[in-house]
């Protein structure tokens, strides 16, 4: 799952819309696209609109044996940015749905559909000129899921490094928890990027494996 940076949208001066895009690659998988529309801007305190549209897979053991679980989920949200001297916060809050499919020994099994309430809060500061702290918390009654994610950096290049930890849960039981170091901010051309990387402990593994992320955003 994937949350542009308020931060990121705070230099898009007087542009008023990001699209961006997030791959995560671990033991289970998740991609997501969407856009972010500031009204009536994004580099001010303001009304922002998120719209995002995502799918992933992730095995688990059932009682016939392994099975595969295949997620759509989308979410259009609305909210509010306030700027600060030492950062950005923002809240949001909208609807979301959601639609899985498990594909099971004897056969695949489409689930109904699942509408709900999604909450989005984030925060971006900066405690010293060339340093950060980011936290995110995402909640979601379509799934009963909660993800939450913080980041330090120290900035060299242009760009910021640090660690990074993140969690995801729903109401399936599953558990995912991402400890690693990201690079954050980093730009080419119009694109920016954040990759990161380390080790990953989730639900039905005995042992903890690698996970990868790259997320990309751009002004339109």
């Amino acid at each position: 799952m994937f949350w542009i940076s308020l931060a990121d949208a705070a230099r898009a001066g007087e542009i008023d819309t990001l699209v961006f895009g997030s791959l995560d690659a671990g033991a289970a998988t998740f991609m997501t696209a969407g856009a972010k529309v500031g009204l009536p801007s994004l580099d001010r305190d303001g009304v922002v609109v998120l719209a995002s549209l995502g799918g992933g897979q992730q095995a688990e053991r059932g009682p016939e044996g392994s099975v595969q679980r295949y997620t759509a989920l989308g979410a259009l949200v609305f909210g509010y940015q306030w700027f600060f001297e030492w950062g950005v916060i923002v809240a949001f809050a909208g609807p979301e749905m959601t639609t899985q499919m498990l594909v099971e020994p004897n056969g695949p099994l489409l689930l109904p559909s699942r509408f709900g309430l999604r909450l989005h809060g984030e925060i971006w500061a900066r405690p010293s000129e060339g340093t950060m702290l980011q936290g995110t918390v995402v909640a979601g009654t379509a799934l009963d899921s909660v993800w939450a994610r913080a980041a330090w950096g120290y900035r060299l290049w242009d760009t910021y490094f640090g660690p990074e930890a993140s969690l995801n849960t729903d109401a399936s039981g599953f558990r995912k928890l991402n400890i690693g170091l990201h690079a954050t901010d980093f730009t080419v051309g119009r694109i920016s990027f954040r990759i990161s990387a380390g080790i990953q402990s989730e639900t039905g593994r005995r042992s903890i494996a690698p996970y990868t992320a790259l997320s990309v955003w751009s002004p339109l």
